[in-house]
This record gives C-alpha cells, sequence and structure tokens, in this order.
C-alpha cells in the first residue's frame, strides 16, 4: 500500500496537533475509508517513519496511542494489525491550550489517565494567536461532548468561549471574566497564590533588605501578581520594587529576587549576573520562581519555587466530566523551598 505524505501542521490557521496524534488520525483515516480493514498489516515502523517525515518517537508514541485504544494490536516480530475500526467512548474532548510545555503536558497526562477508557481528547494549540483560537472552537462546535480550554489571549475570547454551551465548557488555569452560563472553572488564584506563598516564606525572606519582582507587562496575569506582591510587602514592612525585565543596575546584594517568566530566561539572566559579581544565591542573592520543572530542581543547588499543581488541573477537569457536575474552585499551589532562598 502506498501511503502519502502527511503535513503535520496545518496552514490554513486551523491550529495544530500533536504530532503523534495526527499520526494516530492518519490511521484512523485509512481505516475509515476502507483502505485498511480488520486484519490488515499497518505500515511498518520505518515506513511510517520514511514516508510521514515522523520521528521514530513520535511514530512509536502514535502508535502507542492506538494500541492502548484497542484499535490495533501488536503480534512479536511480525507488526502491528488493525484489530476494530473504531473505540466508542462516552466522551469526546477538546483540549485547547496555548502551548506545549512541561506544566500543559502534565494537565494532558492527568486528564488522559482520569478519563482513560471513557473519552477520546484530541488536543489542540492557539499559541496566543486569537484567529486560530477562534477557528479552532467554531469550527468544531458540532463535534464535542465537552470542551477544556486554556486562554491567555491579549483579544477578549468571551464571546467566542460562550459560543459553547456551559455545559460542555471547561475553563482551566485562568479565571475569564465575561462568560457566560453556569460553567466548570480551575483556576489559578495568582494574588492570593503569591501572597500566601510569600507569607509562607516569611523566615527565608526576612534576612533580604527588598524584594524585586520581575513582571512582563505582557503576561496577561502580570496585574494579579503585582497586587498579591504589593500586599505583601506593605503589610511585612518589605522594601520592593518592580521590574519589567532583569537589569544589572537594580542587581543589588541583600535582594530577593521573584520571577514568572514564560522561558525562565529571567531565571538564567539573574544567575549568569549572580556569577559575575561573586556572589552566592542564596546567600546574597535569594530567587524565588513560578512553576517547577525537573531543570530547577537541580539548577544551582535547586531553585524555590511557587507552583500550583497542574496535575490535579487535570484530574479535576476529568471529574467534572466524568460525575457531571459543575465547580469553580481555586487550584492548589505549592511551595517548594529549595537552596536559591
Amino acid at each position: 500500500m502506498t501511503i502519502h505524505h502527511m503535513s503535520t501542521t496545518n496552514e490554513s490557521g486551523n491550529g495544530s496537533r500533536m504530532k503523534y496524534l495526527q499520526l494516530a488520525d492518519y490511521i484512523h483515516t485509512l481505516i475509515e475509508k476502507n483502505d485498511l480493514h480488520i486484519g490488515d498489516r499497518i505500515p511498518s515502523l520505518n515506513q511510517l517513519q520514511d514516508q510521514l517525515g515522523m520521528s521514530k518517537e513520535t511514530v512509536l508514541k502514535g502508535l502507542n496511542y492506538l494500541l492502548e485504544k484497542g484499535v490495533i494490536e501488536s503480534v512479536y516480530r511480525k507488526g502491528y494489525y488493525v484489530k476494530k475500526k473504531q473505540v466508542q467512548h462516552s466522551y469526546r474532548i477538546l483540549l485547547l491550550l496555548d502551548k506545549m510545555n512541561t506544566m500543559r503536558e502534565q494537565i494532558y497526562q492527568s486528564l488522559l489517565a482520569e478519563t482513560k477508557g471513557a473519552a477520546d481528547i484530541d488536543v489542540y494549540f492557539h499559541h496566543h494567536n486569537f484567529n486560530v483560537f477562534q477557528n479552532i472552537i467554531t469550527e468544531n462546535i458540532q463535534n464535542y461532548t465537552h470542551f477544556v480550554i486554556v486562554t491567555f489571549l491579549k483579544e477578549d475570547p468571551s464571546p467566542i468561549i460562550n459560543l459553547i454551551p456551559p455545559n460542555k465548557r471547561i475553563v482551566i488555569d485562568y479565571n475569564q471574566l465575561g462568560l457566560s452560563g453556569t460553567y466548570t472553572c480551575i483556576y489559578q488564584d495568582y494574588e492570593y497564590d503569591i501572597y500566601n506563598s510569600l507569607t509562607l516564606l516569611q523566615t527565608n525572606i526576612q534576612k533580604y533588605k527588598k524584594l524585586l519582582l520581575i513582571a512582563h507587562p505582557e503576561a496577561l496575569h502580570a496585574q494579579h501578581v503585582i497586587n498579591g506582591f504589593v500586599r505583601y510587602c506593605e503589610e511585612f514592612n518589605m522594601k520592593y520594587d518592580i521590574l519589567s525585565e532583569v537589569d544589572e543596575q537594580h542587581f543589588k546584594k541583600s535582594t530577593a529576587f521573584i520571577t514568572f517568566s514564560r522561558y525562565d530566561s529571567d531565571d538564567v539572566s539573574l544567575i549568569k549576573l549572580t556569577q559575575k559579581h561573586g556572589f552566592a544565591l542564596g546567600r546574597d542573592i535569594g530567587l524565588i520562581s513560578y512553576n517547577d520543572t525537573d531543570v530547577k530542581e537541580i539548577l544551582e543547588g535547586g531553585i524555590t519555587v511557587i507552583s500550583t499543581d497542574f496535575r490535579a488541573m487535570g484530574k479535576a477537569a476529568a471529574e467534572s466530566i466524568l460525575q457531571k457536575k459543575t465547580m469553580n474552585q481555586r487550584n492548589p499551589t505549592q511551595v517548594i523551598i529549595r537552596k536559591s532562598l
């Protein structure tokens, strides 16, 4: 059977699917078009890798996804075979994320694990592009039982989200304003989280003379973080400043910095400045960063973090779907104290 090259990126503005899910879609299409029948051997790993232009890891993830769904089966030393045409699940979920990173992967994996055997999940990304966001929702409004959505857009997305019936709508990570009806929302309360977290860190913070928040103005949640930060500093009589970017002019000994940049670039800049001035992180300079990662656990002996539980977020979204209940709740956030403070 000849396999035609499959584009892994949607150029029409409809967003991009995870590549391994695109492979799964492709195999599904061959089955639905009767190009593959039950019992047929599907193309080999090498064939799929070469003809679809995907890496071996991506192809294996796509095949494993189909194996988990029961659509194909693996026969030792022979290959993969079509087991059944489709899987009938109770729910079809459109998971619309702003981007892919470790935190978003945790949401997806948690949602997938909690709904296993009960739902099909299609993952799309809008990359903070309003037109892409709009097209994904409007073109799929009839195709899914539930929409799990992350916003973070400069434009107001509420008119588009309101096209989705409230009982099918689950908004996560950010408490988007302007939405109608009774719907599920599992959100970070940025103002409460930073105030509460800094209060918990009060003993560690006391050894520094000043707190400096790096708040990028383009971040949608920046003002909420600033409000909580200022409230803490004024209540605890802490000298403070707020900058939009790391600035060596304000890099002084006995200062603790708080960062929440999208790509952790501010953390890297501050560590470089600490080394340049011969300071010690956790003694002369303090660093608190948002969102935990494996790298932050070991970088410079460990970076102190304020981190929401993204797995809990995915689990709560699944609970809302499977138990058919509406919830509006703040997602749990934890403080992990490490050497940097």
